[in-house]
């Protein structure tokens, strides 16, 4: 599999999780677990974060 391949994989399962967190921070935001949906918040920012990048370097390839 070629590098372009697996980052394009990569970026998909990044997504994936973004949506799974976002779920799980509707859920605390919900519940009033604010110290849990902070960490989703953190978690969420640090996700899209490592996506930019795969996604940088994709767009190089």
């Amino acid at each position: 599999m070629n590098r372009k391949k697996r980052l394009e994989k990569g970026i998909e399962s990044i997504e994936e999780q973004i949506k799974i967190h976002e779920s799980k921070l509707k859920e605390a935001e919900e519940t009033g677990e604010e110290e849990l949906a902070e960490y989703y918040h953190k978690d969420i920012a640090r996700l899209e974060k490592q996506r930019k990048q795969k996604e940088e370097k994709f767009e190089k390839q």
